[in-house]
């Protein structure tokens, strides 16, 4: 979750400007692309360990890489950013050669990589990693300090990349199945990352070394440090799974202001498992952890800085009054372990399958708990900030996000197609079957539009071309001649034959289909189209 042009960047928690750089480097492709030094090995299991220096804020540690050989081996792509250093690599307690280009390094391996078999190497490595200078949509690390001049570190790399920090391959395609995350720091210092703590390890030096595993397939981004003078509180919400263990992790002197704010987790499951499916990662549990930047999805250690207000940092970003009736960041980034973190896209360009669920799981959240009205207010209210000045998905193998338009936009587009639908019934088996089909994978846009398009009783291709791939909002363009109504499509993708609901008669809506060409249709008393469509209306006269 980070921010999209420079007006709502001060005000959205949303990822980085909608620009988009037309022409990437080198870097980019390396960064964005399956080349062949990647492709031949499947990652299986991280084991990360580092030690924190608060003094000069760098990083020692090593990566013992778990993989599969897949395909015909050639070089082997680890990445790890400037200014970072690789110390050495080690394969079956040898030295391995490796060059840098960039912030990727092309390893060379001399040992035997039989098809099948699982491998690991150890990349022991070190330095100061790049500083958040806004996280987080200027990410990386952020040293700082709590109201108490205590030391407060978190990361928060999204889009940036996790080997900002550590070194990984990094692409969302290849998410590995489980993890192990040591993290030493001082004694007084408590580190939450994700999954569950399996060892509070109390050296003799003044250190303690925190041992947490992960054991569902978790991206790269998500990984987390968060270092602070934490308290901790635990809880358990009986779901769809079963019980499912809370534990949350405040400063220590909110501990009683997030007892009250996070009891919103328990009412957000039950809406999130209602329109979902079951919470992803019941054996890793659910944590809120209480960061130093607004926020960040990072699964099962969900980032939480909205200081205990309800909104967005205490205001409304639908201008309706209903964004005032939820903690927007407990509730959005919780949704992303449903769509983010379940389901995860393999191209950065597809962020939308993160974001536009994630944003329409707000609309969800207000309709669980206030009721359609609600929803469809709130949904409504958050079109004043979309901007069309770029498409949705961007260009593949580059590591481009597409614009910021991915959340209300995407959002909108959603409730426009759940209203195309027309059954809630279907548009709820629609979410928990994608959560339920993609489970725990890496998916493309093409397999999310085709599930949809194949359950919901429409071929919804040209409503995807239009919303995503094309800045232009649809225009239902009409006229009225007595008692009939012209009607027709405008400013919209070849083809697109998205059906609407309008007043052909008081106060009833009623489906129409039009097309690019003029068509007619009788009309008894005042026409309007439903406000639930994303769409603008012009009468011609």
């Amino acid at each position: 979750m980070k921010g999209y042009s420079l007006l709502l960047a001060s005000m959205l928690a949303l990822p980085k400007l909608f620009a988009q750089d037309t022409h990437p480097n080198r870097a980019d492709t390396l960064r964005g692309t399956l080349t062949p030094e990647r492709t031949w090995w499947d990652v299986t299991d991280y084991d990360l360990h580092i030690q924190l220096n608060l003094q000069d804020s760098s990083i020692l540690g090593y990566n013992t890489i778990h993989y599969r050989v897949v395909g015909p081996v050639v070089r082997m792509q680890i990445d790890l950013q400037q200014p970072m250093q690789i110390d050495s690599i080690i394969q079956d307690r040898q030295p391995v050669k490796y060059t840098r280009d960039g912030n990727a390094f092309f390893v060379t391996l001399t040992a035997p990589q039989p098809q099948g078999a699982l491998r690991q190497l150890t990349v022991y490595y070190h330095g100061v990693p790049k500083k958040a200078k806004r996280a987080p949509w200027d990410g990386g690390l952020v040293w700082t300090r709590d109201s108490l001049n205590r030391p407060w570190i978190a990361s928060a790399c999204q889009g940036l990349g996790a080997s900002v920090w550590w070194p990984t391959k990094e692409h969302q395609s290849d998410e590995c199945d489980s993890m192990q995350i040591a993290v030493t720091v001082p004694s007084d210092l408590i580190d939450v990352s994700n999954g569950r703590l399996r060892e509070k390890e109390v050296h003799g030096n003044g250190t303690t070394t925190y041992h947490w595993a992960v054991v569902n397939p978790i991206n790269n981004y998500d990984i987390a440090l968060n270092i602070a003078h934490y308290a901790n509180f635990k809880d358990t919400y009986p779901g769809l799974d079963g019980k499912l263990d809370l534990d949350f992790w405040p400063l220590d002197y909110n501990l009683d202001r997030a007892r009250v704010q996070f009891a919103g987790a328990k009412p957000m499951l039950s809406c999130f498992e209602h329109w979902f499916g079951p919470y992803p990662f019941y054996k890793d549990s659910y944590k809120l952890v209480e960061t130093p930047h607004l926020g960040m999805e990072h699964q099962s250690a969900v980032a939480y800085g909205n200081h205990y207000q309800m909104g967005y940092l205490g205001r409304d970003l639908s201008g309706t009054g209903w964004g005032l009736k939820f903690d927007f960041i407990l509730v959005h980034e919780s949704g992303h372990e449903w769509f983010g973190n379940n389901i995860t896209s393999k191209d950065l360009a597809d962020m939308w399958i993160h974001e536009s669920f994630t944003n329409y799981s707000e609309t969800l959240y207000l309709q669980c708990q206030f009721g359609n009205e609600a929803g469809n207010a709130y949904v409504q209210g958050t079109r004043k900030d979309i901007q069309n000045r770029a498409a949705i998905i961007a260009q593949y193998g580059v590591n481009m996000e597409g614009s910021g338009d991915m959340y209300y936009k995407g959002g909108n587009m959603l409730h426009t197609i759940r209203q195309i639908i027309n059954d809630d019934d279907i548009f709820r088996s629609i979410l928990t079957g994608l959560n339920k089909t993609f489970y725990h994978q890496t998916v493309t846009t093409q397999q999310v539009e085709h599930y949809i398009s194949q359950h919901g009783g429409h071929d919804f291709s040209k409503v995807f071309d239009q919303y995503l791939r094309n800045i232009k909002v649809p225009v239902l363009e009409y006229k009225i001649a007595g008692k009939v109504l012209s009607y027709r499509w405008n400013d919209v993708v070849k083809g697109f034959n998205m059906p609407v609901k309008v007043t052909l008669r008081p106060d009833v809506f009623t489906f129409i289909y039009p097309r690019e060409q003029w068509k007619t249709i009788p009309l008894a008393g005042t026409f309007k189209a439903d406000p639930n469509f994303y769409i603008i209306t012009k009468q011609i006269k």
